[in-house]
């Protein structure tokens, strides 16, 4: 392994012409250098002790580091800091995760994908990760990345135990997530879509996938939206914005990767191989290549058969093409439809595909200007979708894709379908004088302690330790169903979000009138026409 030593780093920050003025060093030992390399610089050196060896930096140690960090930024707000540990992953990594979560406001999850984008491929140790969603009560559901290929967790560490055997665990994660989904069940049961299992092939379309997003996360790579508030509404003021119904489906990304190699990748980051669903180029005798698109399986109910289809809202990659980074109307719109769905349906027309053959079928999801979203709410339109919507769905229009939570891309539901997706735990409630009663608990990430709880009944008996969403009637959570398209709750911050919801509503007249009076507006918008389906 290569290190790096002090004078190194200082002739390449000068070499920016920038001044490195603040040096922490987080290690347990003195053995890499001596401080006064730093110190001749006329640079300040601070020496946090943190452990490793197992131990997360401490409460006092956080608070410490923050303190240190935050005083001098204040007074010397042009300088660098420096910041290690052995690796610069873990110590490092938790610490300036905990600075953007306090000073700078920032989620856990965002403070953590964020740091791993940087500095890839993150914090590695789920301990580590554990530990921040504990102590600042942010999502779960964030299991550690595969280990970097130079660490070798069986050989004990030299330095200061910054590998050590509490992590020694985690060393094949990636491979103990697969057995954990090794039953995982497309949407529809289908011969042609199976679940791959193959690691090596696992690994290499996520990674193809990842990089298309430039991803450098273990974790699915699509674009999260958030629920709208009362607060986040006013983007709809700042930025012009489509908008389309929210179908109550399942979310799939797809990776086209030639002929005979489409995947689907679901949000537990699971590859379900597509078999018989064809993709022809636009101009050219050959099948689409190297291509991303996001969307979602929902089951149309048309003369009484169910008819399961793909909704494609989105495209990250066009073959050589980066299409994620123009604007989402309305050239990746466009894209959409001219590249990938219009060649489709003259093959269907011409026999080149037998539609019939196929496991589902492949359309566009419309958009329209956010000025038509009263429409999207009559029950007119309603009735041409032949599925169930649930809410609302406002993307950006001049925005590039971005992968995780976005707070640009909002969701919105009617006020009494809010829900939250809870992990079930049903416990018997014992005691003496007491008679024996089974309750449903519901836990949200990053809190061990109930968040509310559901009454017994031979709905949810066999779903013990599932993921079960749910609704608040008159002050009790109500289920609604089973999400087996989800491993994990929601975190206790969008839980709390979604109770803010409930409390200040965005209603149906809320929004609109928002809409009417103060929503963005760009001249010559060609979109005014009432939404419908073709």
């Amino acid at each position: 392994m290569y290190r790096f030593t002090p004078s190194m780093v200082f002739d390449y920050v000068k070499k920016y012409k920038k001044r490195l003025g603040l040096w922490i060093d987080l290690t347990n030992t003195t053995r890499f250098y001596d401080r006064t390399e730093v110190e001749n610089r006329g640079c300040i050196y601070k020496k946090l002790s943190c452990r490793g060896h197992g131990q997360t930096p401490s409460e006092q140690q956080t608070k410490q580091f923050i303190d240190i960090v935050s005083d001098y930024i204040a007074q010397n707000p042009n300088n660098l800091i420096g910041v290690h540990c052995t690796h610069g992953f873990n110590r490092t990594g938790f610490l300036l995760c905990a600075y953007m979560i306090i000073q700078e406001d920032c989620s856990v999850d965002f403070a953590i994908f964020n740091f791993a984008q940087e500095r890839p491929p993150g914090i590695y140790k789920q301990d580590y990760i554990d530990e921040l969603i504990k102590r600042f009560k942010g999502d779960c559901a964030l299991e550690a990345p595969t280990l970097p290929d130079w660490c070798d967790e069986e050989q004990i560490d030299y330095d200061d135990n910054d590998r050590d055997g509490s992590s020694h665990s985690q060393s094949n994660s990636s491979r103990k997530r697969e057995g954990k989904y090794i039953n995982k069940k497309f949407m529809i049961e289908h011969e042609k879509v199976t679940l791959l299992t193959d690691t090596k092939k696992i690994d290499a379309i996520r990674e193809t996938a990842a990089s298309y997003l430039k991803w450098k996360v273990n974790d699915f790579p699509g674009a999260q939206p958030v629920s709208m508030t009362r607060k986040n509404i006013e983007n709809l003021q700042k930025y012009p914005y489509q908008v389309s119904w929210k179908a109550d489906g399942v979310r799939y990304m797809m990776l086209i990767v030639d002929d005979d190699e489409v995947y689907m990748i679901d949000r537990d980051n699971c590859i379900f191989k597509v078999d018989n669903l064809k993709f022809p180029h636009n101009t050219k005798p050959r099948h689409l290549r190297k291509t991303l698109l996001d969307g979602e399986m929902v089951i149309d109910k048309v003369d009484g058969r169910e008819k399961p289809r793909y909704l494609i809202y989105d495209i990250i990659r066009f073959e050589d093409t980066n299409v994620g980074r123009e604007h989402f109307y309305p050239v990746r719109l466009h894209c959409i439809e001219v590249e990938i769905v219009n060649p489709r349906n003259r093959a269907i027309v011409s026999g080149h595909i037998r539609k019939e053959l196929e496991p589902f079928s492949v359309i566009i999801k419309r958009f329209w200007d956010v000025r038509m979203a009263h429409s999207l709410l009559e029950d007119k339109f309603i009735r041409t979708l032949h599925h169930e919507p649930d809410g609302l769905i406002f993307q950006p229009s001049e925005m590039p894709y971005s992968g995780g939570p976005c707070e640009f891309i909002l969701k919105w539901k009617p006020s009494d379908q809010n829900s939250i997706d809870f992990k079930l735990v049903l416990e018997k409630e014992t005691g003496l004088g007491l008679v024996s009663e089974t309750k449903g608990n519901l836990y949200v990430g990053g809190s061990n302690v109930p968040f509310g709880w559901t009454a017994y009944n031979k709905k949810i008996k066999h779903l013990n330790n599932k993921i079960i969403e749910c609704k608040l009637v008159n002050r009790c959570w109500v289920f609604m169903r089973e999400r087996t398209d989800k491993s994990f709750p929601n975190s206790y911050t969008t839980a709390k979000a979604v109770m803010e919801s409930i409390v200040n509503p965005v209603t149906k007249e809320y929004l609109l009138d928002f809409i009417k009076y103060n929503s963005y507006r760009k001249p010559d918008i060609n979109q005014s026409k009432r939404p419908r389906l073709e």
